[in-house]
């Protein structure tokens, strides 16, 4: 990845736009990754724009990496004017265009979105690699941990 794409993923995780649950969504979409441990949910409001039914707005939350944040956060702004038809045929390499071509160890990332606004929009055409989860009222109520939980921040890259 260039120093341009790097930048933009970091910029993009940094200050993610729509973040965070929505109360009223009108659809609302969970997948996760068993190849990467990934998990994100994707939340969808409509609204009626020229007589068509358009995506007014979307947020997200994940349990993923910088650049499933980074990919999230542009893909909600990208679908928005969008109807659910046209949404549904971007492919994660578009929704993740902003950012630049992803290297081929992040491509899964863009997948991850996409499959999202899938199960979010068309449940099944979310792909058998990544079902959807049994939805619930947030991604941290899918997690129970046992005893105490530690929290490792790893370093920047290049730093020892």
């Amino acid at each position: 990845m260039s120093d341009d794409q790097t930048k933009a993923v970091e910029e993009a995780a940094k200050n993610p736009k729509n973040l965070g649950e929505m109360e009223g969504a009108d659809a609302v979409g969970t997948v996760g990754r068993s190849d990467c441990g990934d998990m994100l949910r994707m939340w969808v409001k409509f609204k009626e724009e020229n007589g068509r039914k358009v995506i007014d707005r979307a947020t997200f939350q994940t349990f993923g990496c910088q650049t499933a944040i980074a990919v999230a956060s542009v893909a909600t702004e990208m679908i928005r004017g969008k109807t659910s038809a046209e949404a549904l045929s971007m492919s994660g390499e578009q929704l993740s265009s902003p950012l630049g071509p992803l290297p081929p160890m992040k491509i899964h990332c863009a997948q991850l979105v996409e499959d999202a606004l899938k199960s979010a929009l068309d449940p099944a055409a979310v792909k058998p690699a990544a079902p959807a989860i049994a939805s619930g009222p947030t991604l941290a109520d899918q997690i129970t941990p046992s005893g105490k939980v530690k929290i490792n921040l790893l370093p920047k890259s290049g730093s020892a």
